[in-house]
């Protein structure tokens, strides 16, 4: 849990009473490679802050293609928030790739800390005003940008998924096919 105090201090700080109400409001759960944290028509009752492994969270399309959301490493949050703040079936799917570790906590949980703890609601402020900016930066990207512009910002932006996640979901998640990306990681 001290991760987790960890975490939270790089945005707000928080006496030892404070962080001791706060890691109340989180479980730890362990999950192993290609084991789902949810799956659409879930109801998505969590919010997931990752300690370790690698997540990726998608949807199917009507035919079964797979369409990649994002990736979650250490320290992001994900949720399928449409569905999460409205208390609603899921639409997307969350796959562990990596076994790993995370901490969540319920709507309620970050109602409540929200509300007592001025503190994290601006932490959680920030993390989802950042969520928001990077999705933005990645809708123009895949809008305007070449597959190489895109390829390239992704290595920039996340150089530690390069190496750990296989290429075929980085060419998924770039919007080109295995064979455009081969040409571009070789290139």
């Amino acid at each position: 849990m001290d991760r987790l105090r960890n975490h939270i201090e790089e945005i707000a700080e928080l006496t030892d009473q404070e962080y001791e109400n706060v890691k109340t409001f989180f479980t730890l759960r362990r999950v192993k490679r290609n084991q789902y944290l949810q799956q659409e028509g879930d109801l998505a009752k969590y919010e997931f802050l990752v300690l370790s492994g690698i997540f990726r969270m998608f949807y199917l399309d009507e035919e079964g293609k797979e369409h990649i959301i994002q990736f979650a490493g250490q320290n992001w949050w994900m949720a399928d928030y449409q569905a999460y703040f409205n208390q609603k079936p899921a639409t997307l799917h969350i796959l562990c790739m990596a076994d790993a570790e995370v901490l969540y906590t319920t709507l309620e949980g970050r109602e409540t800390l929200s509300a007592n703890f001025h503190k994290m609601e601006h932490f959680f402020r920030v993390k989802l005003t950042n969520g928001y900016v990077a999705q933005q930066r990645r809708i123009v990207s895949l809008l305007s940008g070449s597959p190489q512009q895109r390829y390239e910002e992704f290595g920039q932006l996340y150089p530690h998924l390069m190496q750990k996640i296989p290429k075929k979901y980085i060419a998924e998640y770039l919007g080109v096919s295995r064979e455009t990306l081969s040409r571009l990681y070789s290139g």
